[in-house]
């Protein structure tokens, strides 16, 4: 993670690209800087004869990466989709010697990862990556791809996260790793919904909306945002209960020299002194983050900077105040095609004038050097992964996965208690961190204030849509809620897990709420059916285990290519097609409203999608982008970003059926006031 408001960070524009010239003119940057080189050929952390390649692959541009998400049989269909349409069709093609045939990500579990050897810039552009870039697109938009760093799909990797775990991600923006983690607490949610939920915290409150972005696409119902300093990251009381988390995501503020292949910038604001100002931050989260951890639960520190300071220095750190009950575990069987070096225990600590400093010398933090030997021989650094650009083609990286020993350890247990108890008392005295927010920020105009009101399961408008939709009781239906001062449901009602609904319902809240929830039902006025709240989308993945069957339909896959083309079609009109006699029987024996459609695939994973009839049409309820993948992923039908959508089509086709059915006269009339229209203008 970058640097907070600092050019080696996150959110860069083509423009990073480029830097002005003496006459105003823009160039490319040059990606050299004398500091940088002087800096890492020193420290002694490349090998020479490794030198002239670490360079160069820090010279390029990064590889376009990416990663197949959703349910195992999903995310196979998808993978093999990618596999038959574009790994082969692409096999024997280049660009500048360049094979571009995508391969997979070694050390990504179940080849669910992929990599293409050249830059996203090269993908755009070249025709034969045309349906290719298509595909990302379409997949990308509706949740089925992630596009991430090979890199930064290591930490959430190694957290080993379990759907019943309790996971804090404390620096969370933009949210691409957050997204790995709520993916693995819903692994197995085709047996049985997670239990566990995902915190994600970002101290920049504009920073921690983009997160709602990032995640919302995998519609959880047990994942909370929420807007701290991470360094005072707040105690979670829920009935007298301090919540300890049984995996934490510490992916702190760094200067992000391991961008350097993405954010160019680097390359001419690199400065020793960047590291060395993150430092104390670095070890004050980190700290915050080994309190919060439960007696065997596991915590992943990690940085995307190849500084020592920024690295092991913390980790050591870390080690001295925790040694008694903290322990780095030993990863080198975990993710086997991982190119990787050991961390070190040795390094130089420079000032800011590129000079070395000794130690003693107050100019920088004394926990900037190296352990003592005696340290080193208990700390073992060397368990901690040191990933470099050269050795894979990906970005630098670094990762420590600290474990904390159980509550039998009683001399641990005391060890710890009081270091937690010292660094609470003086939180008041840190000062001000290069992390927390320095003025308060206006909300984004999309920012949601208003608070998270629970309904009362017997709430009269709540309770109509369980009976109408035949919601078991299995169902747990106290945590439905509204986000508005009244408290009633007006537009729309949401859900969140039992776990969220215990946190949101402290009383006396600490946490900076953002984001939970998805919704449920949304009113849909002026409706003639029995029940004006329909299923949204979103929901339904949570609700489909819970459904008595009343209003469920089944078809084939040929009724779902024609819904997804046709918007609002006759009931009459589906049945001459003869495509599904027995779901136009069971469809007309059923009550005007909102319906789930369930699509049978044999040997495939099995869609449900909201499905609304009418008095006498049908019309599934999927956004544009929904129905464009689909077409695509199951029937080759092919389709443009620039493509309307069936319900602006069908609105058009009843606009001209009305023109074309106006008396001669009126056609007349209005044609005459168009041209005194264009008289007057």
């Amino acid at each position: 993670m970058g640097k907070r408001n600092f050019k080696t960070g996150k959110g860069f524009t083509k423009r990073d690209k480029k830097e002005t010239d003496g006459n105003g003119q823009w160039t490319d940057v040059k990606r050299e800087n004398e500091k940088w080189e002087n800096y890492y050929k020193s420290s002694g952390l490349i090998p020479d004869d490794e030198w002239d390649t670490f360079k160069e692959h820090c010279q390029r541009d990064l590889p376009l990466t990416f990663r197949i998400t959703g349910s195992r049989k999903h995310a196979l269909e998808v993978n093999q989709k990618f596999i038959d349409d574009h790994v082969s069709k692409l096999q024997d093609e280049e660009f500048e010697g360049q094979k571009l045939a995508p391969k997979n990500i070694e050390f990504y579990p179940a080849k669910l990862g992929w990599q293409l050897d050249v830059p996203k810039s090269v993908i755009r552009k070249n025709a034969q990556f045309a349906d290719t870039q298509r595909f990302l697109v379409l997949e990308t938009v509706v949740g089925n791809i992630s596009r991430q760093e090979a890199v930064s799909m290591i930490p959430p990797l190694l957290m080993d996260v379990k759907p019943h775990h309790a996971v804090l991600d404390m620096c969370a923006a933009p949210g691409s790793k957050t997204a790995q983690l709520v993916e693995a607490l819903h692994a197995n949610d085709e047996q049985e919904l997670a239990s566990g939920f995902v915190i994600a915290n970002d101290s920049d409150y504009k920073r921690s909306h983009m997160l709602v972005h990032q995640v919302k696409r995998l519609n959880s119902p047990n994942f909370l945002v929420v807007n701290h300093d991470a360094s005072m990251f707040p105690r979670i009381n829920i009935d007298g209960q301090i919540v300890k988390f049984d995996r934490i995501l510490c992916d702190v503020p760094c200067s992000g020299d391991g961008t350097m292949r993405k954010n160019v910038n680097v390359w001419k604001d690199f400065t020793v002194g960047n590291g060395l100002g993150l430092h104390s931050l670095q070890v004050n989260i980190l700290n915050r983050g080994l309190q919060l951890l439960k007696p065997g639960g596991r915590l992943v520190y990690s940085t995307c900077s190849m500084s020592p300071i920024e690295n092991e220095a913390v980790v050591a750190e870390a080690m001295r105040k925790w040694n008694a009950t903290v322990k780095i575990k030993d990863c080198s069987e975990e993710l086997p095609g991982l190119k990787r070096r050991p961390g070190v225990s040795n390094w130089k600590v420079y000032g800011k004038d590129m000079n070395v400093r000794e130690k003693g010398d107050e100019s920088v933090p004394a926990s900037a050097f190296p352990p003592s030997e005696e340290e080193a021989k208990q700390f073992h650094l060397d368990r901690c992964i040191r990933v470099y650009p050269h050795l894979q083609n990906t970005g630098g990286f670094f990762i420590t996965v600290f474990e904390k020993e159980g509550t039998d350890n009683q001399k641990g247990a005391k060890r710890a208690a009081s270091t937690e108890a010292e660094v609470d008392s003086k939180k008041q005295k840190i000062e001000p961190s290069a992390e927390a927010p320095q003025k308060k920020q206006k909300a984004p105009r999309t920012a949601n204030e208003e608070p998270f009101v629970f309904l009362d399961p017997e709430n009269d408008q709540l309770k109509s849509c369980w009976e109408f939709y035949g919601i078991n009781d299995k169902f747990p239906k106290n945590t439905a809620l509204v986000r508005n001062a009244m408290g009633e449901p007006a537009r729309v009602i949401y859900y969140v897990s039992p776990s969220i609904a215990s946190i949101l319902k402290i009383e006396e809240q600490k946490l900076k709420l953002v984001h939970a929830g998805i919704k449920m039902f949304t009113v849909q006025r002026n409706d003639s059916s029995n029940c004006p709240w329909r299923v949204q989308s979103e929901s339904l993945h949570t609700l489909k285990n819970f459904l008595s069957g009343s209003r469920s339909l089944f078809c084939n896959t040929n009724i779902l290519q024609v819904l997804l083309q046709e918007a609002f079609l006759k009931i009459e009109t589906l049945r001459e097609t003869g495509l599904d006699n027995e779901f136009c029987d069971k469809l007309e024996g059923i009550s005007e409203g909102c319906l789930f459609l369930t699509v049978k695939r044999e040997g495939l994973e099995d869609a449900i999608f909201p499905l609304w009839k009418g008095r006498s049409n049908v019309n599934l309820m999927v956004n544009k982008q929904d129905t464009q993948e689909l077409l695509m992923r199951l029937f080759n039908i092919a389709t443009s970003a620039k493509d309307e959508g069936k319900e602006k089509k069908h609105q058009k086709e009843i606009e001209s059926k009305r023109s074309s059915e106006q008396p001669e006269e009126m056609k007349e009339e209005s044609n005459n006031k168009s041209k005194d229209a264009e008289t007057e203008a």
